[in-house]
């Protein structure tokens, strides 16, 4: 218990602490807001109830103040409780602590707001033609002050993009994940080999193997697609390229053209399949399947819009 002479009995003064960090010297924020709340309401009950804590929580905390402290701040009577000289003069120095850490919560949340403003994504090019339009929508309908900047490009670039911190999320659909970087998967997609109805593949009654596809000039995407690593990988290798071109689009229309054959995500060919602009050749004796992820940098979950938009894309 404390004395009227503001100090604290031989065993609270026993364990005051002289040294250490200011964590083990200054009392934590939840013990100075009830020592405030004591001296505005002028009882440790009526400070507990305000706080949400039991009354024995509340004189436990104050307690552990004062042995902290090596002083006694309360003076506890079945007429309520008052402040010590000593008590006072530390309220008065909690006041400034407690307004600094307003000063400082307010000061963070607004470094929140301005991040949740904004959401920068990176993508590959099927993902982003083909299924962030989707997930986007339904974020604007959770976060509609959120801004959002979409940049497109192979899985190479993507990962790039993100590890170099230009990207808060990217989406990619190549075999792997680049070092530095953790994923999840969010979909599985599933390649299908296409022609213009007039070409000869077209025509043939029987599925292509997985060598005469190896061995034959295809149009393709760039070096880094998700498209065309999943494709060598599967077959051991590849022909030299009829064509090498660096979007899904300009593939479907050489493709649709007659130029020749290519190998496209199924999510791509909707359209074109149902309007017979291209038609699917079967292929037998190879597995064409590939998982698309979601990528950030290791170890930084991904937080805000954010972590809602990947939330988002596995609903």
């Amino acid at each position: 218990m404390s004395r009227d002479d503001g100090t604290v009995d031989q065993g609270v003064r026993a364990a005051a602490v002289s040294g250490g960090g200011l964590a083990h010297r200054v009392p934590d924020l939840g013990a100075l807001e009830l020592l405030l709340a004591v001296a505005r309401l002028g009882s440790l009950g009526r400070a507990a109830r305000e706080l949400g804590i039991t009354q024995p929580a509340a004189s436990s905390r104050i307690r552990s103040m004062e042995r902290q402290l090596g002083v006694a701040l309360v003076d506890r009577s079945p007429r309520g409780s008052q402040l010590t000289d000593a008590g006072a003069l530390v309220t008065d120095w909690a006041r400034r602590v407690v307004e600094a850490a307003e000063v400082f919560d307010a000061g963070a949340q607004a470094l929140r707001d301005r991040r949740d403003s904004r959401l920068r994504v990176a993508a590959s090019m099927t993902i982003a033609e083909y299924l962030l339009p989707g997930w986007l929508i339904a974020l604007r309908a959770q976060r509609p002050d959120t801004a959002v900047s979409l940049l497109a490009g192979n899985s190479t670039v993507v990962a790039e993009r993100v590890l170099g911190g230009e990207a808060d999320l990217g989406f990619v659909e190549g075999l792997s994940v680049a070092g530095g970087l953790d994923s999840v998967v969010i979909a599985r997609d599933r390649l299908i080999v296409v022609t213009a109805p007039s070409h000869a593949w077209a025509r043939r009654r029987r599925a292509l193997d997985a060598g005469e596809l190896a061995g034959t000039p295809l149009i393709l995407r760039e070096e880094g697609s998700g498209t065309r690593q999943v494709l060598d990988s599967a077959l051991g290798g590849l022909a030299r390229p009829l064509i090498e071109l660096s979007s899904t689009t300009a593939v479907k229309a050489s493709a649709a053209s007659g130029a020749g054959p290519a190998v496209l995500s199924e999510l791509a060919l909707g359209e074109e399949l149902s309007a017979r602009r291209l038609v699917e050749i079967p292929v037998e004796g190879v597995e064409l399947s590939r998982d698309l992820r979601a990528v950030w940098p290791t170890g930084h979950r991904p937080t805000g819009p954010a972590r809602d938009l990947l939330t988002l894309t596995r609903s």
